[in-house]
């Protein structure tokens, strides 16, 4: 056997046990919609406050029920989105969409998810809102970076991105808003397209 053939046999046994372990059928384009999702929630949310607030939420008032529905649908609608074109990926390239890999991705995923989702909830109904923007950031990003280590490496990066603003949100609370805007819809629709541009199109 040649060191050409033996290099050539090492590769593709490390791209199996890479599958066995990895779910690597994450879609882009999921990346992308959830980011149109979060803008275009973001700008009703944003008219509702103006409108009718006077840019303040109460926790009793319609209109803070009618702007977490609106955060609600953006995470169903992004959830039912990734899950779609994930599957067709998952088609596509031959691979199942629910195997150990999968779940673990999902497991470490929703840890960090749901333990934020969680605290979150318990300081709204204590009526302290000033750091929520921040804590949906960080959380999130480390949901990401936990289920990096069981799917495509990358989206590790997106995760510190999201922590990093999360953390500046924190700092400056006044700039919550904005900064949610750019870490769940400009983030997600830049990283969602170099994701589809390096990996789907391949």
């Amino acid at each position: 056997m040649s060191s050409e053939d033996y290099l050539k046999d090492i590769s593709e046994i490390k791209n199996l046990m890479n599958k066995s372990s990895r779910f690597i059928s994450l879609s882009g384009l999921s990346g992308i919609m959830a980011g149109v999702y979060a803008l275009i929630g973001a700008a009703a949310a944003y008219w509702l406050v103006v409108e009718y607030s006077d840019g303040t939420l109460l926790l009793n008032g319609w209109i803070f029920r009618t702007v977490m529905l609106i955060l609600f649908l953006i995470a169903f609608l992004s959830v039912i989105t990734g899950i779609f074109l994930t599957t067709r990926k998952a088609k596509k390239n031959g691979e199942k969409i629910w195997d150990s890999s999968s779940r673990r991705l999902v497991f470490n995923f929703l840890i960090p998810l749901v333990v934020g989702g969680l605290y979150i909830l318990i300081i709204l109904n204590q009526q302290k809102y000033g750091q929520t923007g921040a804590l949906m950031l960080i959380f999130y990003g480390l949901a990401l970076i936990n289920a990096s280590k069981f799917s495509i490496g990358d989206i590790r990066y997106l995760g510190y991105i999201q922590v990093a603003l999360g953390l500046i949100c924190a700092l400056y609370p006044g700039y919550g808003f904005w900064l949610w805007v750019l870490g769940f819809g400009v983030m997600h629709i830049v990283y969602g397209t170099w994701m589809h541009f390096k990996y789907d199109r391949s």
